[in-house]
């Protein structure tokens, strides 16, 4: 039989150690990332889960120095994480910069002992180091579902409210005219709503984003409105109802520089003769 001193030593210790690890209870409905684990004795504060979401993150620095971000988007996921008492900055950050290096992931930009950006495939990882607490971003960047889609119906309402409208569901291979099978729908719907509307004429126009040069992109955005009206021709639709047109980058309808703002300036609108 151990000695009591002995006892009272060892249940000390015990409890010294179920102190310094103890930790707080996770947010409610939030849970650990299965990419990457937690600091010991963290707890979760808040926690944030998208199907589709956009996040910036540090990927470089160009030749002045300047940080270079980039949006990426897709399936996203946030940790707001506190700590354990007594830890700093610099051990979180050699921590996760050790474990994603281990576990495979790229990093791209760091920023001792605060910044990490880190990729894996598809897959980005994002470390903010505060000393008593930490942020995780996991993006996994993917195509958005299109969940909404343009009928005949809607296009003639806008027509005839505004006289024009934009039209996003037309895809084309990049930097080409040549439309994608997942396109067939909405330029249905388009042609639907020509044939039910037989007095209506269109100027189909294409547009770009500022991405490359300026006259490239005049001359691909007139190809791809060029594209559209040949296939609704082929379609049912009188070649003398459509002309075709280009405006390159020359009107965009959101900032270039993010881009959710470059995806909405990629579009065909029709506008009404």
């Amino acid at each position: 039989m151990k000695p009591i001193h002995t006892l009272l030593l060892l249940s000390t210790t015990l409890l010294f150690t179920f102190n310094l690890f103890a930790q707080e209870p996770d947010a409610e409905g939030c849970k650990d990332s299965p990419l990457i684990t937690r600091m010991p004795g963290s707890n979760i504060k808040d926690c944030d889960n998208k199907e589709f979401e956009q996040a910036e993150m540090p990927v470089g620095k160009d030749a002045e120095g300047n940080i270079i971000n980039k949006t990426f988007e897709g399936e996203y996921h946030y940790w707001d994480m506190g700590t354990r008492e007594g830890m700093s900055e610099i051990q979180i950050f050699r921590n996760f910069e050790t474990a994603l290096k281990q576990g495979g992931f790229t990093i791209v930009y760091e920023a001792s002992p605060m910044i990490i950006t880190a990729h894996k495939g598809n897959t980005w990882y994002m470390l903010e180091s505060k000393g008593s607490f930490y942020y995780q971003t996991i993006l996994t960047v993917k195509e958005m579902k299109q969940e909404v889609t343009a009928d005949a119906s809607s296009l003639s309402d806008e027509l005839n409210k505004s006289g024009h409208v934009a039209v996003y569901g037309i895809h084309f291979d990049t930097g080409k005219a040549s439309i994608l099978p997942d396109s067939e729908n909405i330029l249905g719907e388009i042609a639907k709503m020509l044939k039910e509307n037989s007095d209506v004429k269109l100027s189909v126009e294409g547009h770009t984003d500022n991405a490359g040069a300026a006259a490239a992109n005049q001359t691909l955005s007139e190809k791809r409105a060029q594209a559209v009206v040949a296939w609704l021709t082929a379609h049912g639709v009188e070649a003398s109802r459509l002309k075709a047109k280009g405006w390159g980058q020359t009107k965009p309808v959101a900032d270039n520089v993010a881009e959710d703002g470059r995806a909405k300036n990629r579009r065909v609108e029709l506008v009404k003769m």
